[in-house]
């Protein structure tokens, strides 16, 4: 019963944003607090809950807005695909912005992560993905300059690092990914129109060529609402 009063938090809030249209925006936080009789405090504690599943946005110095149903990304993770291969499976548009292609020198996490020395050449490549319009995920890539050099992508890029490897013919094996809930950096939460602080899955993978070495180390920010990730694993015997 202690949880009673937030859950009718959730529920008036559902109801108020099932009733208001894709676009438009909520009341201030002070104002619909009073509203609905509770703390900021506690109403932004409720409104994560919509957040992570697409139905709202908030932007900074904006206020809150409304977005409306979404077409989820549903994918497996056996198989590696980019957000481009699988938008275009369900027939969903997806767009780039903020590409940003960089020549930089590996400091001591990029050496780790791609096992190469500190001072080694490197290229990265940030941008954010939109699907609808909106902005739904952030990468960023790093790869050795011998495997990708800053002017190696083409004009019309598309945001698939991994398709252009795959397109011009490397021989890719296998990627190791970690994957986990975290707290939006400012960075990050800026070019996806969302709050720092705001949870996002996220992605930290390797990639691997035949002889076991790392070509791409790769970050992926993905709001919630947007992506259903799952795994399909055999039933062990105990054997």
């Amino acid at each position: 019963m202690a949880n009673f009063p937030f859950q009718r938090l959730q529920t008036d809030l559902a109801a108020l944003i099932e009733k208001t249209p894709a676009g438009q925006r909520l009341l201030s936080e002070p104002k619909l607090a009073q509203k609905l009789g509770v703390s900021r405090a506690t109403l932004r504690e409720a409104m994560r809950t919509f957040e992570a599943q697409g139905l709202i946005r908030r932007r900074q110095g904006s206020g809150t807005f409304v977005v409306g149903a979404v077409q989820a990304l549903d994918s497996g993770l056996e198989v590696l695909e980019s957000l481009e291969t699988l938008a275009q499976r369900i027939g969903l548009e997806v767009s780039v912005s903020n590409l940003s292609v960089d020549s930089i020198v590996a400091d001591e996490s990029a050496a780790a992560a791609l096992d190469i020395p500190l001072g080694a050449a490197l290229t990265r490549v940030r941008r954010v993905i939109h699907a609808e319009n909106r902005p739904v995920a952030y990468l960023e890539d790093t790869l050795p300059a011998s495997a990708l050099g800053a002017n190696d992508l083409p004009k019309d890029f598309h945001g698939s690092v991994l398709d252009f490897l795959l397109s011009r013919g490397d021989l890719l094996t296998s990627s190791r990914t970690n994957v986990s809930a975290i707290a939006a950096s400012s960075d990050v939460a800026k070019p996806l129109q969302i709050q720092r602080g705001d949870v996002l899955l996220h992605f930290s993978a390797q990639l691997f060529n035949p002889e076991g070495k790392i070509v791409d180390h790769s970050l992926s920010y993905f709001i919630p609402g947007y992506f259903r990730f799952h795994i399909v694993r055999r039933v062990g015997n105990g054997g």
